[in-house]
């Protein structure tokens, strides 16, 4: 948790640093099932670099962010979930173009990726209209929460082909 990350605003989504007092309403909503069966073995929220995701003063959700600083491979990477009375609303790819936009333009990355589970057909069409293309399927990638595993699709995002609000 960091407290040096802005705060990023949209037209109906607020994206600020993850606090402590965040850490129980977002574990509560990835215990949900419509969110839980997306996430791994371990679906709690942690302190690695992340917003909060509010729409109306509420918290609706979480966006996890990270950079591979490696001059060489050096890219960011994305991933969310929004409790489910959130969903089907834009909120999600309204999030993820701030953070998209705050990575490649604040940042400096050219280059972003996502790895949604290979069945999560929603997310992946979310994904695909902010211009992530697939990459590749990642075969038995993650445990999913019945201890199987299952697959999970590579998409990524070259700067310019972020697409506009």
């Amino acid at each position: 948790m960091s407290d040096t990350d802005p705060i990023l605003h949209g037209e109906r989504v607020t994206l600020r640093p993850l606090t402590d007092h965040d850490v129980a309403p977002l574990n509560a909503i990835i215990a949900l099932p419509e969110v839980r069966r997306w996430w791994g073995t371990d679906p709690t929220v942690d302190d690695q670099d992340a917003f909060t995701i509010v729409v109306d003063d509420e918290v609706a959700g979480w966006l996890g962010w990270y950079e591979e600083d490696e001059p060489d491979y050096r890219h960011g990477g994305l991933d969310i979930f929004l409790a489910p009375k959130f969903h089907g609303r834009g909120l999600g790819r309204e999030a993820l173009r701030l953070a998209a936009d705050w990575l490649i333009n604040t940042r400096g990355h050219h280059r972003l990726i996502i790895d949604p589970a290979a069945a999560n057909t929603h997310a992946i069409k979310t994904y695909a209209s902010l211009g992530f293309k697939p990459v590749g399927v990642m075969r038995r990638y993650e445990r999913g929460p019945d201890g199987s595993w299952h697959d999970g699709l590579l998409m990524d995002l070259l700067a310019e082909e972020l697409s506009p609000s």
